[in-house]
C-alpha cells in the first residue's frame, strides 16, 4: 500500500532543432552588462574568554562583553518600535557561538507557551531564534530557534526562502534537518530568557585570512500581538518568509575561529516483527508472511574541514520516519512527496536543480524507495558537501540491495555552484547516474544559473539532458533535452511578475529525478499588484493577480493544459487570510485515464470554469483553521472539493490536529460518480522537551485503506534517540469487490530502534 509514482505520459516522436537551446545564450550574456553590485557594512563580533553558567539566563559578566542588537518590528507595522522590549546578545569563544536574550513583557501573563515539540512549526507560541547564512552566500541559512518551554527548533533555508506554493507542498524551509546544539530557557520576573550554545563543529563556514563572515538574522515572535520583530529590518514586501531570507541578513565577522575536524559516530540497532497479507496476482487469495527483524548499522559524520563534511552510512535504516500523508490525485500527473529521511538532509539544497513546477533533476526519494514508495534496503553510501574555494559542491553515491524483484542499483550525483557577478547570482552544473544489473543505465547532466539583474528582478535559466531510453548516450538531441528560462520580480508590494518558458523533450526522463509532466512545452505568466497599507490600516496586505499558463504536447503540438484567470488575496494585521481564484481551464486529454476503478476520463478536449477559495484564521491563536473550497466544471462533469485542517494547542503538553478532504465528482452524461474522502487525525503528547508520544491515523477511500502510526521518542540529547514505532495498514470493507474476505490487516509492523552518537 505504498504510494508514489512517476509514470511517463504520452511519449511519441517530434523533431525540433538544437538551436533552440542556443537562444538562451544571448539572454544570459546580456545579464552581465546590466548587473548592479550590492554591498553592506560588516559588523565585528568580539571573541570572549569569559565563563558562564549555562542555565538559560544571560546575566553573567560574559554577556557584558557580547555584541548587542536592537530589533525592529517586521509585522504588523513595518519599522515601528516593538511592542515588547528585547535584549539580544551574541558572542563566541573557542568552541561555541553563544546567543543570549531577555524577552520582556509589559504583562508577563501575555506569554504564550503551548508546545514542547522538537521542531515545532506552529506560530502559536512565542518564539526567539537566529538564522545564520554560514557561507554568507545570500541564499542558504541554518536556523536555531526556541520557545518558552526550551525545545530545540532547527531548520535549513534554501533558495533565499522563496515561497514555492503548489499542491505538491514544496517548501524552501526544511524542518527535517537537525544538528548538534543546545538551548536553555528560564522564566524571569519580566518575561523569559534564553541561552543558546551552537558548536562551530555544527556549522559549515569558510575561513579567509583567519576571518569568517556570516549573514545574521534575529527573529522574535510575540504571539498575543501577532507580531514579529527582527534584526536587521526585513521588509514584508518580500512575503511571509521575508524574515527568513538570507539575502536580507546582516553580515557579521568573527576572527580566530579554528577549524574543528570532528567525527560523530552513530551506531544503531533495530529489532521488531513485520506481518504482511498481500493480495496475489489473480486476486483470489491473500498470501501471509512474517519477518522477524534484528539489524544494525552505523552513520558517520566527519568534518574534513570547517567547510567540508563527509557523511557515511552502512546498512541504512529509516524505521523511525513518519509515514507520508495520504492524498487523492484527481490529476493526470504524479504527486510530489517531501524527503523526510535524516541522512539526505545535510546541505540538501546544494543538490537542487529545478525543472518546471515541483520537478527536479535529482530527487533523493528515488534512492531506497521503489516505484510504489516501498522500502528497498540501502547497503551504504557516502555524501560530501561544502565549499571548495568559491565553489559550493555536493557529491553522493548510494548502493541499494536487490529486494522483492527490484535489482541492486547504484545512484550517484555530483553538483557544483559558484557565485558570480554579485552576491545574489550563481551558475552551476550537475551530473546524475543510476546504474543497475538488470536495468538500462541512466545518466543526466544540466547547467543552470540565477542572476539578479537589478532591484528585485531575477533571471533564471537552465538546460539539461538525459541519456536515450537504452541508457547508451546523449545522442538523442532535443528529444532528450529540457530547458527553461524565467524573469521574476520578487516583491509583494507594487507591480510584480513571473514570466517563464519551459520545454521537456519526449525522451527526457531523469531516472534519479522527479518529473510530473513529460514531453510538454509552453509559457507561464503571472502578474501581481500588491498593497501594504501601513500603520493606519487594519489590513496588512492585499493584492490582485492574473495567471496565463499553457502547456503543449511536444509530440503533436496539441494543447495539454491551459489555465487563465484572476485572483485576489487579503491579509489582516490580526492574522486572517482570504484568497480567491477564478479560472478558465482547457484540458487536452490525449489518452484516457482512471480516477478510480469505476471512473474513467476519456480522451477529448475539455473547457471548464472553476473557482477556489482559501481561508485561514490567525495561527497565533490556540485554535487555528485552514479551509479550502473549490468547485465548477471538471472535464465533462462537475467537481466540488472541500478541505478543512484545524490545529488545536490545548496546552504546552498536548496538541491535536486534523485534516479532512472531500471531493465529489459527477459525470452525469456517462452515469459515473466518485466520492473521495481523505481524513487524518494526529495526537501529540509532550511530557517534556525530551519525551513525546504521537499517534497518526489516516483514511483514504480511493485506496480503501486506513493507516495507523504510533511513535514514542526519547531524545535526551541530539544524536541519542530511542524510538518505539507501530505501523498498521488495514483494508476497508470494499478493498476487494469479488466477494473475497479481507484480512484484518494488510501490513503490521512493530519496531524498536536505538541510536547512540559519540564523538571521536
Amino acid at each position: 500500500m505504498c504510494e508514489i509514482s512517476n509514470k511517463a505520459l504520452g511519449r511519441n516522436q517530434n523533431n525540433m532543432k538544437r538551436t533552440f537551446i542556443l537562444k538562451l545564450i544571448p539572454l544570459v550574456l546580456c545579464v552581465f552588462g546590466s548587473i548592479i553590485v550590492f554591498g553592506q557594512d560588516v559588523i565585528q563580533i568580539a571573541k570572549n574568554d569569559g565563563t558562564l553558567n549555562f542555565d538559560g539566563v544571560p546575566d553573567e559578566a560574559f554577556w557584558l562583553k557580547a555584541r548587542q542588537f536592537e530589533l525592529i518590528m517586521h509585522i504588523p507595522n513595518f519599522e515601528a518600535a516593538p511592542s515588547e522590549d528585547t535584549k539580544t546578545y551574541i558572542s563566541y569563544d573557542d568552541n561555541f557561538l553563544w546567543v543570549g536574550a531577555f524577552l520582556n513583557y509589559k504583562n508577563p501573563e501575555n506569554i504564550v507557551s503551548t508546545s514542547k515539540k522538537r521542531d515545532e512549526k506552529s506560530k502559536n507560541p512565542d518564539s526567539f531564534g537566529i538564522l545564520l547564512d554560514t557561507y554568507d552566500d545570500n541564499e542558504n541559512a541554518l536556523a536555531f530557534c526556541t520557545m518558552p518551554a526550551g525545545q530545540r527548533i532547527d531548520f535549513a533555508v534554501s533558495n533565499d526562502a522563496q515561497m514555492m506554493p503548489s499542491i505538491y507542498g514544496a517548501s524552501s524551509l526544511n524542518y527535517s534537518w537537525n544538528t548538534f546544539w543546545d538551548v536553555k530557557t528560564a522564566r524571569t520576573a519580566t518575561g523569559w530568557a534564553v541561552e543558546m550554545r551552537i558548536p562551530f563543529s555544527s556549522l559549515r563556514f569558510q575561513e579567509v585570512n583567519g576571518r569568517v563572515q556570516m549573514g545574521l538574522l534575529i527573529n522574535r515572535g510575540v504571539s498575543h500581538n501577532n507580531e514579529v520583530d527582527t534584526y536587521p529590518a526585513t521588509d514584508p514586501k518580500y512575503g511571509r518568509l521575508a524574515s527568513n531570507k538570507p539575502s536580507l541578513a546582516q553580515t557579521i565577522e568573527l576572527s580566530g575561529v579554528e577549524s574543528k575536524k570532528t567525527v560523530y559516530v552513530a551506531p544503531y540497532i533495530t529489532t521488531g516483527v513485520e506481518r504482511t497479507n498481500d493480495l496475489n496476482e489473480d486476486e483470489t487469495a491473500f498470501d501471509s508472511s512474517k519477518d522477524n527483524k534484528l539489524t544494525g548499522g552505523v552513520d558517520i559524520k566527519y568534518s574534513l574541514t570547517s567547510n567540508l563534511t563527509m557523511d557515511l552510512t552502512f546498512n541504512t535504516d529509516f524505521a523511525q520516519v513518519e509515514a507520508d500523508d495520504e492524498q487523492v490525485n484527481l490529476t493526470r500527473y504524479a504527486l510530489f512527496f517531501p524527503e523526510k529521511r535524516m541522512f539526505f538532509q545535510e546541505r540538501s539544497s546544494i543538490f537542487d536543480y529545478k525543472l518546471s513546477g515541483p520537478s527536479k533533476l535529482f530527487y533523493s526519494r528515488r534512492i531506497g524507495l521503489d516505484e510504489d514508495g516501498c522500502l528497498t534496503p540501502i547497503l551504504g553510501g557516502a555524501r560530501l558537501t561544502g565549499r571548495v574555494g568559491k565553489w559550493d559542491m555536493g557529491f553522493m553515491d548510494m548502493q541499494t540491495q536487490k529486494n522483492n524483484g527490484n535489482p541492486s542499483e547504484n545512484f550517484g550525483v555530483l553538483r557544483f555552484r559558484r557565485q558570480v557577478i554579485n552576491t545574489n547570482s550563481y551558475v552551476g552544473a550537475i551530473i546524475t547516474s543510476r546504474v543497475g544489473a538488470d536495468i538500462n543505465d541512466s545518466y543526466s547532466y544540466g547547467v543552470d544559473g540565477i542572476f539578479r539583474i537589478f532591484g528585485d528582478d531575477y533571471i533564471e535559466a537552465g538546460v539539461a539532458q538525459t541519456t536515450d531510453p537504452e541508457g547508451t548516450d546523449f545522442s538523442g538531441g532535443i528529444e532528450n533535452t529540457f530547458y527553461r528560462a524565467s524573469w521574476q520580480r520578487r516583491s509583494e508590494e507594487g507591480f510584480a511578475y513571473d514570466l517563464s518558458y519551459a520545454y521537456t523533450g519526449e525522451n527526457f526522463d531523469p531516472q534519479v529525478g522527479f518529473l510530473s509532466k513529460y514531453a510538454t512545452k509552453g509559457p507561464r505568466l503571472k502578474f501581481q499588484y500588491g498593497w501594504l497599507p501601513g500603520a493606519g490600516s487594519k489590513l496588512f496586505k492585499y493584492s490582485i493577480d492574473g495567471t496565463f499558463y499553457e502547456s503543449y504536447r511536444v509530440t503533436d503540438g496539441g494543447l495539454d493544459t491551459g489555465m487563465y484567470g484572476p485572483g485576489f488575496s487579503l491579509n489582516t494585521k490580526k492574522g486572517w487570510f482570504v484568497n480567491l481564484d477564478l479560472n478558465y481551464r482547457i484540458e487536452g486529454v490525449d489518452e484516457e485515464f482512471e480516477l478510480d476503478d469505476n471512473v474513467v476520463v476519456p480522451a477529448d478536449k475539455y473547457k471548464t470554469y472553476t473557482s477556489r477559495m482559501t481561508f485561514m484564521s490567525p495561527v497565533s491563536k490556540p485554535l487555528s483553521t485552514t479551509v479550502m473550497m473549490s468547485g465548477g466544471q471538471f472535464y465533462d462533469g462537475n467537481n466540488v472539493t472541500a478541505t478543512v485542517e484545524p490545529i488545536y494547542n490545548l496546552s504546552a503538553s498536548l496538541q491535536l490536529s486534523a485534516y479532512y478532504n472531500f471531493s465529489h465528482v459527477v459525470f452525469a452524461n456517462r452515469n459515473q460518480e466518485m466520492n473521495a474522502h481523505v481524513g487524518r487525525l494526529k495526537f501529540l503528547y509532550m511530557y517534556n522537551t525530551k519525551l513525546s508520544f504521537s499517534s497518526f491515523l489516516q483514511y483514504n477511500s480511493v485506496n480503501n485503506v486506513t493507516v495507523a502510526n504510533f511513535r514514542l521518542r526519547y531524545n535526551p540529547k541530539e544524536g541519542n534517540d530511542l524510538y518505539v514505532v507501530y505501523n498498521e495498514i488495514r483494508p476497508t470493507s470494499d478493498y476487494v469487490d469479488n466477494g473475497l474476505d479481507e484480512p484484518q490487516f494488510l501490513n503490521r509492523i512493530f519496531q524498536v530502534k536505538y541510536v547512540y552518537t559519540f564523538q571521536l
